[in-house]
């Protein structure tokens, strides 16, 4: 899907995978995060995605000319989820308006696992 914007000037369409891009970047950043997460949907099982492969843990929706980000996430094990969660809204939906100029409905973090070291 592509999200679409206009002026006067012109036409902007911005692909998912940039958004994506974005958020999963954002994401992976932010302290107490292990990395992105990825759901088999057939057995159910988690599993921890490789630095390169962070946009499978996002999923983007378009709604009413704004997009709703959900982020799967690993988290290390001692850290308040809480605050992470919600530095990961702010962080994720600061960059994507600002980098993509397309405004966020929503931020939703979905933590699918712990990882105890």
């Amino acid at each position: 899907m592509v999200l679409k914007t206009g002026s006067e000037l012109g036409e902007v369409s911005i692909s998912n995978s940039v958004i994506s891009e974005i958020a999963g970047a954002v994401a992976s950043r932010c302290y107490g995060v292990v990395g992105m997460a990825s759901r088999n949907k057939k057995d159910g099982i988690v599993s921890l995605l490789r630095p390169d492969s962070i946009t499978k843990g996002i999923n983007i929706n378009i709604e009413d000319n704004g997009v709703v980000i959900e982020v799967h996430i690993i988290v290390e094990y001692g850290v308040n989820i809480n605050t992470i969660c919600k530095s990961i809204v702010n962080r994720v939906r600061y960059n994507v308006e600002n980098t993509a100029g397309i405004k966020v409905k929503r931020v939703n973090v979905r933590v699918e696992g712990v990882r105890v070291d």
